[in-house]
Formats: C-alpha cells, sequence, structure tokens
C-alpha cells in the first residue's frame, strides 16, 4: 500500500503547483521551496519501496518504517487538500464579493477585509504543516540510507507461484462430484454444433478448488478412454508462450524438445495431435490478451472433432480472452463437506477420546472457512498438534489474518491475484476491509466512497462514475467479490454483493492497523478515545443494537454528540449517519472540510440544513433520501462546486434552489419537483445540466405554464439519462389536454433512453419521438384519462417489459398498437416479427378494455405469411378489466407463454386460461 499512497502524493504535489501558477493563487513565501523539497524526497523514497515491502515481513524495523512514511503520506493527503480547499475557497469567496459588490459596496468590503484576515492565518497554517512534514520525511530518508535498500523497478510484492501437476489422490477429495459430472458433460458431449475447438473454463477465486476440479476430470476412467491424448500444463504467469508451446510438445513425445523457435515447435505439436482426440488442460491462467492465444490456438485446431482445451483462470476476461465456450464458475463446499475435510486433517491419528471433546468447536472452526477448500486444510494442519480446548478456542477467536500461518499458507493464493491489479484496484479492493464481514455492499455506494477516498481519477475520456464501474467489474470478474445479486424495480437497478470471509481477512490485513470499525455504546468522549492514533479509516457505527448511549435521548441522536464528532473526527472523507433519527445537523460540520460524501438518508425527522453544510466545497455525494420532511435545501448550494450526486428522492415536495443549476459537475438529480413558484427550480434550469446520469423523475409537470422554459430543459442532449419517468400531476387547468400533449411532446428524451414511465397524463396523442427511442427496453404507461390509442409499440426493437395500468379510455388493442402496417382493410402488407424480446406484459386496471385485434379476417386466417408475435413471452399479467372477454385474447399470446406449452391445442389453452388470468 504504501506505494500507491506515496504515488498519490506526487502526483497532487505536482498538480497543486501546477493549479496555484495557473491559477495565480499564493498561500506565503516559501512554501513553493518545500513543495519541490518533498517531491524530490518522495521521489528518492519510491524508488526502494519494492525491496523495503519485500523486507518488513521479516524486520521489524522497517515494518516500524514503512508504517511512519505511510502516516506521513496520509498527513501530506490531508495537508494537501486543505491547500486545495483553501485555492477553492478563495476562488469562490472571490466571486461572491464580486456578485456582491453591486448590491452593497461598502458592506462587502467591510466583510471581504474580514476574510482576507481569515485566508492569511489559514495559509500560515498549511505553511507551517508542510515544513513540519518535511522534517519528518527528513528523518524518513535518514533511515532510508541506513537501511541499505535496493532500488527495483517492478512495484509488486513477489510471491512465490505454485506449479500444478496431474496427480491427485481421489479419496481424499470430497463435495465436488456434480460439478466434476457438470464438467465432464461438457467434455464428452459432441454435437454437429461444436466449433473446431472447443475451449471450456473453471472460474473462481484463489484456493477455491479449481485445480482439484481439473486433477479430477483429467483422471477420471471415461476421460482417460474417450481421449487419445491427454495433457497438463500449468501456464501460471508471467505468459511464455514458446515456455507453453515446450511443455504441450515435451508431454506428446516425453522428450524435452531442443528447439527455440516459435514456428519449429507448434510445427511439431500439429504433427503429433493432427487427427487425434486430445484433451488439454491450462492450469493457472493468467493473461487477458486475446491476441497472444492465436498462434497456439491455431495450431491446436488440427486434433479430430471431440478435442477438447479446458482452462482454470481466477478471471472471466482470461476466458472470454481465450475464446471460452462454457464458463463454469466453481462453487465453495457445504457445510458438511467443509467438516468432513476438516476433520480429516486436524483429528488425524486422534482416538476417539481426544476427537470427541472438540468436535462441537472444530465444526464452529470449519464453518468460519466459508467453504474455502484452502482454508479448511491450512486451519485443519494447524489444530492438528493442538489437543486442548483452549488452543481451539484461541483460534475460533481469532482473525484469520491475525493467525501465523495465514500469511504463509493462505494468502499467498490471493496475494498474486491482489499483485495482479494495478494500484488504483488494489486501493478498492482494500478499502472493503472497513466493513464488518458478511456485510452487503452497494455497487452505487462503494463507487461513491472510493471516489471520496480519491482511488478514482477522472480522465479527458472518462469520469469517475464510468471509471468506478469498470473497478467494480473488474473485481467481481476476479471473484474478490461474490454473492452479486441484482435489484431491478423498474425505475431503480442496484447491485450489491459480499466478500468471502478469508479475501475479507485477505483486505484486513493489507490494511492492518489502518482501519477501525466500532459501535458506540458508551460515551462519545470514551469512544473517541479508544480509536487508534494511526487510524486512517474508521468506521462508527452510532446506536448499536445494544443500549443506547446517554446520548440519544428516546433513539435520537442530539446535535452535542454531532457536534463532538465532528470536533474530534475532522480529516473525515465521507460519513454516514443515514437512519439515525437525527432532527438536527449543527452548524459545525463546517470543520470536515475533506468531506467528500455525505450521507443522510432516512431521517425522517429532520426538517432542514444548516446553510454551513455549504462550506464542504470538496462535498461529491450528498444523499438526502428518504428524509421525508426536508423541506428545503440550503440556500448557498451553489457553493457545493464539486457535488456530482444528489439523491433526493423520497423527501416529499422540497422546493430546491434554482442555484442548483450552477453546478456543473451534477451527474445525479433523480427527483425534480415543480413547484407553481418562479423563485424555485423549474424545468428550464436543467439546460445547462448536461451531465446528468441514471434516472431522472419530473414530477409536478401539470404545473408548468411556460413552454419555452420547459423548451430549455433540453432533455433531448442528456445522453447519460436512461431512465426517465414523467408524472404529470399538479394543479388542475383549463386546457389540461392541450398542455399535456404539448408539454410531452417538449420533453423528448435522448435516444439512449432504456426505460420510460409516463404518469398522469392527460393528453389523447403520443409524441412521435415515442418510436425513435430504438433502445427502449420498459415502458410503463400509467392514469392516462383520455387515450383511445396506442402508438405501435409492437416495433420497438429491445422492448422487454410493458406495463399499461388505469387506461380509462382504452378500450381495443388494436393492429396498430403491434406495430402492424396495413395497405388496406383487408390487408396486411409486412413480414415482420411484432414485439420481438418483450418478456412481460401487464394490464390492468383497464375498465373498458375489450377487444384485442389480432389481424385475422373474417374466417379467423391471418392476413399474412411469416408473421411472428411475441416470441419471448414468458409472464402476462391481466387484472381488473372486467369487460375483457377470453375469447377476445388471440391464441398466439397464450401459445407463446412457458406456463401453456402442455397445451397442444387452442381449447386447452383457453381452458388453462381461465385458471390462470381468472377471464
Amino acid at each position: 500500500m504504501a506505494d500507491v499512497l506515496v504515488s498519490k502524493v506526487l502526483e497532487e504535489l505536482t498538480s497543486i503547483v501546477a493549479r496555484e501558477i495557473e491559477q495565480e493563487v499564493r498561500l506565503v513565501v516559501g512554501v513553493k521551496k518545500e513543495v519541490q523539497m518533498l517531491t524530490t524526497k518522495f521521489q528518492l523514497i519510491k524508488g526502494v519501496l519494492v525491496d523495503a515491502e519485500n523486507r518488513q515481513v521479516k524486520d521489524d524495523a522497517v515494518k516500524l518504517w514503512m508504517r511512519e512514511l505511510k502516516n506521513i503520506s496520509y498527513d501530506m493527503d490531508d495537508v494537501l487538500d486543505e491547500w486545495t480547499t483553501a485555492i477553492q475557497k478563495s476562488q469562490i469567496m472571490g466571486d461572491e464579493r464580486v456578485s456582491a459588490e453591486n448590491k452593497r459596496k461598502v458592506r462587502c468590503l467591510i466583510c471581504f477585509s474580514c476574510f482576507r484576515c481569515r485566508e492569511v492565518g489559514v495559509r500560515r497554517d498549511i505553511a507551517v504543516k508542510i515544513k513540519d512534514l518535511n522534517a519528518r520525511l527528513d528523518i524518513i530518508v535518514d533511515q532510508q540510507h541506513a537501511f541499505n535498500f535496493v532500488s527495483f523497478q517492478k512495484e509488486t510484492k513477489q510471491v512465490e507461484r505454485f506449479t500444478t501437476t496431474s496427480f491427485i489422490d481421489v479419496a481424499e477429495v470430497k463435495g465436488r462430484d456434480q460439478e466434476q459430472k457438470a464438467i465432464m458433460k461438457k467434455l464428452l458431449t459432441e454435437s454437429s454444433q461444436t466449433p473446431s475447438l472447443h475451449i471450456i473454463s473453471i472460474v473462481g477465486m484463489g484456493g477455491i478448488g479449481k485445480t482439484t476440479l481439473a486433477k479430477l476430470v483429467y483422471n477420471d476412467d471415461e476421460v482417460k478412454t474417450h481421449f487419445e491424448t491427454r495433457i497438463w500444463v500449468c501456464v501460471s504467469d508471467p505468459f511464455d508462450e514458446i515456455k507453453i508451446a515446450k511443455a504441450i510438445l515435451e508431454s506428446l513425445t516425453n522428450e524435452a524438445p531442443n528447439l527455440h523457435e516459435l514456428q519449429t515447435i507448434l510445427q511439431n505439436i500439429r504433427k503429433s495431435l493432427e487427427g487425434k482426440k486430445f484433451l488439454l488442460i491450462l492450469d493457472d491462467v493468467w493473461e487477458e490478451n486475446s491476441a497472444k492465444w492465436i498462434q497456439l490456438k491455431d495450431c491446436l485446431k488440427c486434433g479430430s472433432p471431440g478435442s477438447r482445451i479446458l482452462v482454470t483462470t481466477r478471471k472471466e476476461i482470461v476466458a472470454s480472452a481465450i475464446g471460452c465456450i462454457d464458463i463454469h464458475k466453481i462453487g465453495q463446499l457445504s457445510a458438511e463437506d467443509s467438516w468432513f475435510l476438516f476433520s480429516q486433517i486436524a483429528f488425524f491419528g486422534w482416538s476417539s477420546g481426544e476427537r470427541e471433546p472438540l468436535e462441537h468447536i472444530g465444526r464452529k472452526i470449519a464453518s468460519r472457512c466459508k467453504g474455502l477448500p484452502l482454508a479448511v486444510k491450512t486451519l485443519g494442519s494447524l489444530l492438528v498438534t493442538k489437543k486442548s480446548k483452549s488452543e481451539w478456542q484461541t483460534i475460533m477467536d481469532s482473525e484469520v489474518w491475525e493467525l501465523e500461518n495465514a500469511e504463509v499458507d493462505i494468502f499467498p493464493h490471493l496475494w498474486l491475484s491482489y499483485n495482479d491489479l494495478s494500484p488504483p484496484l488494489r486501493q478498492c479492493f482494500s478499502y472493503c476491509a472497513i466493513f464488518p464481514k458478511d456485510h452487503l455492499m452497494e455497487k452505487r455506494k462503494l463507487i461513491e466512497l472510493w471516489m471520496a477516498h480519491g482511488y478514482i481519477k477522472e480522465t479527458t475520456k472518462k469520469d469517475m462514475e464510468t471509471i468506478g464501474e469498470e473497478y467494480f467489474q473488474n473485481l467481481a470478474s476476479r471473484s474478490f467479490f461474490q454473492d452479486i445479486n441484482i435489484d431491478d424495480n423498474f425505475y431503480d437497478i442496484s447491485y450489491t454483493c459480499k466478500m468471502h470471509d478469508i479475501v475479507h481477512d485477505f483486505a484486513q490485513y493489507i490494511r492492518r492497523d489502518e482501519c477501525f470499525s466500532m459501535e458506540v455504546s458508551s460515551s462519545v468522549e470514551s469512544s473517541m478515545e479508544s480509536v487508534s492514533n494511526e487510524a486512517r479509516y474508521s468506521r462508527i457505527v452510532l446506536a448499536g443494537k445494544g443500549s443506547l448511549p446517554a446520548q440519544f435521548e428516546g433513539g435520537f441522536v442530539v446535535t452535542a454528540v454531532l457536534s463532538s464528532f465532528f470536533n474530534e473526527l475532522t480529516c473525515l472523507r465521507s460519513l454516514d449517519l443515514s437512519n439515525r433519527h437525527i432532527e438536527e445537523i449543527p452548524p459545525t460540520i463546517s470543520q470536515l472540510i475533506h468531506l467528500r460524501q455525505l450521507d443522510l438518508s432516512s431521517n425522517d425527522h429532520l426538517k432542514s440544513l444548516p446553510e454551513t453544510l455549504c462550506e464542504l466545497y470538496n462535498l461529491q455525494t450528498l444523499n438526502v433520501y428518504g428524509c421525508r420532511n426536508l423541506a428545503k435545501l440550503p440556500d448557498g448550494v451553489r457553493k457545493l462546486v464539486n457535488l456530482r450526486h444528489l439523491h433526493i428522492r423520497g423527501t416529499g415536495p422540497i422546493l430546491m434552489s434554482k442555484e442548483i443549476r450552477k453546478l456543473s459537475f451534477l451527474r445525479t438529480l433523480e427527483w425534480v419537483q415543480v413547484f407553481y413558484d418562479r423563485e424555485a427550480f423549474s424545468l428550464g434550469d436543467l439546460e445547462s445540466l448536461n451531465l446528468l446520469q441514471g434516472l431522472l423523475m419530473l414530477s409536478g409537470l401539470a404545473n408548468v405554464d411556460d413552454m419555452d422554459e420547459a423548451k430549455k430543459a433540453q432533455l433531448k442532449k442528456k445522453k447519460g439519462i436512461n431512465r426517465m419517468r414523467l408524472a404529470f400531476n399538479g394543479k388542475e387547468r383549463e386546457g389540461r389536454i392541450r398542455h399535456d400533449e404539448e408539454l410531452l411532446e417538449v420533453l423528448e428524451p435522448h435516444a439512449n433512453l432504456e426505460t420510460l414511465g409516463i404518469h398522469g397524463y392527460e393528453g389523447s396523442v403520443f409524441p412521435d419521438w415515442i418510436m425513435s427511442l430504438l433502445n427502449l427496453k420498459r415502458v410503463y404507461l400509467t392514469r392516462f384519462k383520455n387515450c383511445e390509442k396506442l402508438p405501435p409499440l409492437g416495433k420497438l426493437p429491445f422492448l422487454e417489459s410493458l406495463v399499461l395500468e388505469e387506461m380509462e379510455r382504452l378500450k381495443k388493442l388494436g393492429v396498430e398498437f403491434l406495430g402492424i402496417e396495413t395497405s388496406s382493410q383487408q390487408e396486411i402488407s409486412s413480414s415482420v416479427t411484432v414485439f420481438p424480446k418483450l418478456t412481460t406484459l401487464g394490464l390492468g386496471p383497464l375498465k373498458e378494455l375489450e377487444e384485442w385485434d389480432d389481424g385475422m379476417n373474417k374466417n379467423g386466417e391471418e392476413n399474412v405469411t411469416n408473421f411472428t408475435i411475441l416470441p419471448c413471452l414468458c409472464s402476462l399479467y391481466i387484472w381488473h378489466c372486467p369487460k375483457l372477454k377470453l375469447e377476445a385474447l388471440p391464441d398466439y399470446l397464450l401459445q407463446k407463454m412457458p406456463a401453456f406449452q402442455g397445451c397442444l391445442t387452442k381449447e386447452e389453452r383457453r381452458e388453462k386460461a381461465k385458471q390462470i388470468l381468472h377471464l
């Protein structure tokens, strides 16, 4: 971690000096020279960090040196952030001053003089801190020379890589029977559809048992009979094409080839394999550059049909790069199989009398391994010589990363995966140590936290959110995250995940002495005293499950408690006070000048936010989701110039300042309530917010009076918005039908839109732009008073879900709804697929719906050839449609659905539909 911290400080030192020059902002005389000295020293230190990282494992003095270096790096990060904030504040206050001069020149001059005095004080304070850090770094440099560190180019800790072979004692393996059968089925099943080179991969985290599973398959008697030739090659890293090719050839000829040219080696492989059905195992593959595999793959296409390549890897991207047809994600051992494996090792050679008293605690220890065979074996081996209950209890109570054998037996496997990460990804992964085990992490919040701690750097081509998304997917594909779940409730799509306990232990091991986590269940003062001085990442949970401390009166966090926290934890980058029954945020929150992420969500009793919150110039995320009584945002919200995410849904009718339009970095503004108030935020204020992403919900659209103002919103330019809900609720007015039609026409979104919901629309027609949204996947139309016809939604090529609710005048779903174009009343002219991707269709309540025109002529025959309707439909929901009779439903609607697949005739389908649809 030290190399990452030092690199970050060097980058910040360079950028802040450049910014100071560019923006003509000075702090105090001499600071620039101090910064240059700091930069030189950090550069010298950076060159020896690889040697220092390796030596600290066995040398306690080096370990202390590394710890102090990290502390200085963190302190330097804080000071540089304070410097940046001071420059930013100076600019904002200057802009405020210019704006105010025209109003009250005399008063503004006095206020500005006071500000200048305060600013000089801040500048001097920063200068003193930088000089102090320079002095501390001098000691580090002197000690560096004394240690005689060696400079290395490569910046990763070298971990011994294991060379695997195909040999295995099958009797010792437990719990892989089903997975072995699944892999063998893929290997042995042949079909005319199988490509010439069928590649299968086993993917999973280090220590999960990928190699073991591959060995079971490789040594199976049926596999031995099926394939003429079997080859086992341990690939590992770094990737060496000639070395791999030589290993394959040596396995085929039983002789070490004395060849050096790849061309010659591949020719010999081709000669040996041509016309043979072979199985090649490539174990422990890391190389993800597909170009490096091309020549070897082309050579291996010489085998007879049925040949297979089986790859084991930790990374899904590797499987894709090689060209895998099937990816098998290996699972964890069951609790019973874990216990069986553990007891075989831990109780080896024990008598039943020695074993029996420890079985109960042994089962608990085995369960802690969460199905990771490597951890089960390691802990079992650790305990085989320990026969007292106290020794077993000590192991049970310890964190895995605290055990002596962890670094030797478990963590090397994880070090390999960790070292394969880029420095920013290492920070993102190890940061997760701050959460408790089995914690459900939400992807969006996790990315916002990574941003808050500076792990994600924006580029000219990608913003931080996009890079954060890539980081998350990268870590997930390498099995650092598991149990990834997608919660899709139409407008909101949230991703959650967990970390395997052993992976979490490894993250804690990396961040040891840096992370601090506690629940406040006593006085705040004593809680603050227990925070380690070296802890740089603190997770403090207020009012835990136990009894509440005195400061939490009646379950509510009082202002004095928060003030105490704000005074003590001034270096916070992120602060989560969600669902804490908070009634008031104290003005002293302005002391948290480093704060990037503030979560105040689900505090029902919070009615207002202090104006001093707007002095948090570094704030990137403000979450007030679900604060139902929050009436307005602070007037000075324009000062939050770095705000990117404003989570404001579920707050009730909150009055938003027009000043939000000045937040040019804003990516998230999920909800805009349109008030009948010209001083409040309006649709026109969206004009400058072209970086908005994700969900946008516009409510109170009936209150819009000025169509020209609505046009300024220019939703069509906001290509990042992929989900939108338009709610036409608001005041009653004359000419409502025409008003809603004109407004809906104006609110045309970008063609990237994937989800569209329209609520409370009182117009009678749809705008043409709906059919130009070719990327639409979900459409939800509800509470339409006057629409009698629907647009040709059947033409939308990617529409997956369609819900029609409370459409008061909709009587018929006709051929125009399906998107069938007719040249006359009797003839359907085109040959197309209608609703080609639709899987879910919901209808109801539709009190007037009585007919579904299915395009049949009077004789019940289709007027079209090669015509397909709803080929992917899986779910059909029809409720509260009193006039719709079962006979009105076209048979193709039932024919395509899985629930009716067993019904061979139209009559059988109708009978079953009576039971399912209640029509």
